[in-house]
């Protein structure tokens, strides 16, 4: 500002001198006004002369300024207390402080990669998102979170891309994290079945080797314990503990399965783990949520539960089947009074349905009508699976408008209407999730294994895994909700073909109970000959299916088939998968079809392989022997690899 005005001061003077020298011309005064010229000249050339000057002075010490910073960003950036390397777009290490060389025990050189010391980073990935957190990566047993700054390697516009990444130790703060405490719930899920096996001289015994066995559990996790029914126990636990626990699959599940007191039937437990809450209230309705996942796909199982994520381990053994019928009853009249209480009730299954599924819906029908409520039952317009029932049902007067679209579904459902969802309670593979999301009112009757992204908000929910098939839940249901059940012939046929279709003709997860039903289903006019016809394949169909089977593959007695290009009906692919299983040496088969952009899995297996949990890893889901999964995004040879890989680590863990 100085400089401004001085500036301007000279300017003034200048034109003040210029204009007393013409005014010295003009009066005569020739040589007075001459040597004011030549004294104007020396003085602008001198004015002239101190202003290069000043611009060279402040030239040079802008320059020495910014060597100053450039010294010192250098000598900060040797100095900063983080461990700091500098990479370029390939990952090549251009630069590097002591700090980091420490970490690495002096192992890292320039010139090396960056992949080859911390394989968790991806340097694509970090240029082409700009910026990228890599949180707890561990390097020599301490945790780091990872940053990176991206920059150009010097002044120049088009200079080569650089990243700069330093490492924040965090290894106090998840040590501080490790000692948290955890809530475990454990549950054994079939003490009154294992007692009732077992002699009465055997069964205090064996309920005392049970509790013995538990406890010397959570001594050894260092936990406070609590028991709080006769089959239920709470445990706090460090976090520390469980992660050594899911590191050795849960082994107390193998420990109390192998208890022996003469018990005819294995000892079993559910646990559910809640974890990495922000308080003990929490992390307690973790475990509770993560117990039902337990116990709703089968129990003998963990299931951990830490936030949004859910970790499963063990549920290798088959489903027990539950004598008792009081809950059974329990549901029917539950289920009563929620009809009768609604205007209209909608009934909806999973996508592609089967005869189960639409056996079951069926027979749900069936009892909304006798109690005088409007029923509908929601049916896409692609039904393959099920033509032959719904042209025969279309012969009957009294189903008349049964069938509704989804779209005409979500138009007219209301707040006082019900949804009755069978055969299904997962998200993902519900027919129309928008339906449900929709209802205020739902109730869910299913017999799969529950799933982590299961529909929430039901008032009454029953799912039975023990069950042979959501259709045999229906009829055990029917005969509670009336004194004299009464059932058309058709629709005792759709029930007891669903139970059939399940089974596979009574061969899979069939008990007592399932004849019960089977036998109430064929006193009510069921025609087994009929049945068969429903499952009977034309010759196009037959030839289709014996294409899928010649193309199988077998490796450690699993089949593995591809469907050709001209084959796209997931229910082919699902009965060459069952065709496989009748060829002896193969425990499981797999079959991929495709359909659209998707490639549909089937999984079929006689128990000892499970197919549940193998398909589960790649999204899927099902029982034991009856699986299957959808895969988007991928090629066909994808697909089969990356079901081949989790194979091989099933495998390898159940060689362990």
């Amino acid at each position: 500002m100085i400089n401004n005005k001085f500036n301007i001061n000279n300017n003034m003077y200048g034109i003040l001198s210029a204009i007393l020298i013409l005014i010295l011309f003009a009066y005569g005064h020739e040589y007075i006004a001459l040597a004011g010229v030549i004294v104007l000249i020396v003085l602008v050339l001198y004015y002239l002369k101190e202003a290069k000057d000043k611009r060279l002075q402040q030239e040079l010490h802008i320059k020495s300024l910014a060597q100053d910073m450039s010294l010192a960003a250098e000598e900060t950036l040797i100095k900063l207390p983080f461990p700091l390397v500098i990479v370029d777009e390939k990952g090549e290490i251009h630069w590097f402080n002591n700090l980091l060389n420490n970490i690495f025990e002096k192992q890292i050189m320039l010139g090396s990669n960056i992949n080859t010391l911390i394989k968790s980073i991806n340097i694509e990935d970090i240029f082409k998102k700009k910026k990228e957190i890599y949180k707890d990566i561990i390097i020599n047993k301490k945790h780091y979170n990872i940053y990176s700054k991206i920059m150009n390697s010097s002044t120049d516009k088009g200079a080569e891309k650089i990243v700069m990444l330093y490492l924040h130790d965090i290894s106090n703060v998840t040590d501080i994290i490790a000692t948290k405490e955890s809530i475990m719930l454990i549950e054994v899920d079939n003490l009154n079945e294992v007692v009732k096996s077992t002699e009465n001289d055997n069964a205090p015994l064996l309920i005392a080797e049970i509790e013995r066995t538990i406890n010397n559990y959570a001594q050894n996790l260092n936990a406070m314990i609590k028991k709080y029914d006769s089959n239920k126990y709470i445990l706090s636990v460090q976090d520390k503990y469980i992660e050594t626990q899911m590191s050795k699959k849960f082994d107390i599940l193998d420990t109390v399965r192998e208890i022996n007191m003469g018990n005819k039937y294995d000892v079993t437990l559910s646990i559910g783990v809640g974890r990495n809450g922000i308080s003990p209230l929490e992390n307690h309705k973790y475990a509770s949520t993560a117990k039902e996942l337990a116990l709703g796909r089968g129990g003998d199982q963990a299931v951990i539960k830490s936030g949004d994520n859910v970790a499963f381990f063990g549920g290798n053994t088959k489903e027990v089947e539950k004598r008792t019928r009081v809950r059974a009853r329990v549901v029917a009249h539950a289920l009563k009074d929620l009809v009768n209480e609604s205007s209209t009730v909608y009934i909806m299954g999973h996508r592609n349905p089967d005869m189960d599924c639409l056996g079951a819906a069926i027979g749900v029908a069936s009892a909304v009508k006798q109690l005088g409520k409007s029923c509908f039952v929601v049916l896409p317009s692609e039904h393959k699976a099920v033509d032959f029932f719904v042209n025969k049902l279309k012969k009957y007067k009294e189903y008349d408008n049964l069938f509704i679209s989804p779209e005409q579904c979500k138009r007219e459902i209301g707040e006082e209407s019900l949804l009755i969802m069978v055969d299904v309670h997962s998200r993902g593979y519900v027919q129309d999730v928008e339906i449900a999301e929709k209802a205020r009112r739902i109730v869910i009757i299913d017999h799969h294994r529950r799933s982590p992204d299961s529909i929430e908000g039901a008032l009454l929910t029953y799912i039975e895994v023990y069950a042979s098939s959501t259709s045999e839940l229906v009829t055990e249901i029917i005969q509670y909700m009336f004194e004299k059940p009464k059932l058309l012939q058709i629709e005792a046929e759709g029930l007891l073909a669903g139970i059939t279709m399940d089974t596979k003709n009574f061969y899979f997860k069939t008990g007592v109970r399932t004849f019960e039903a089977a036998s109430f289903l064929r006193r009510l006019g069921a025609d087994t000959i009929d049945i068969k016809k429903m499952f009977s394949d034309d010759l196009e169909s037959y030839i289709k299916k014996a294409e899928i089977i010649r193309s199988a593959k077998v490796e450690n007695s699993i089949a593995f088939a591809v469907c050709p290009p001209n084959i796209d009906e997931i229910v082919l692919a699902a009965q060459a998968a069952d065709e496989l299983l009748n060829i002896t040496g193969i425990q499981a088969s797999f079959v991929f079809v495709k359909i659209g952009e998707d490639i549909n899995i089937s999984g079929r297996s006689f128990g000892d392989v499970n197919v549940q949990v193998i398909l589960e890893a790649i999204g899927g889901g099902g029982h034991m022997t009856i699986a299957g999964a959808k895969l988007t995004g991928v090629t066909m040879e994808e697909a089969v690899k990356m079901l081949k890989d989790v194979i091989a680590k099933y495998l390898k863990e159940g060689d362990e």
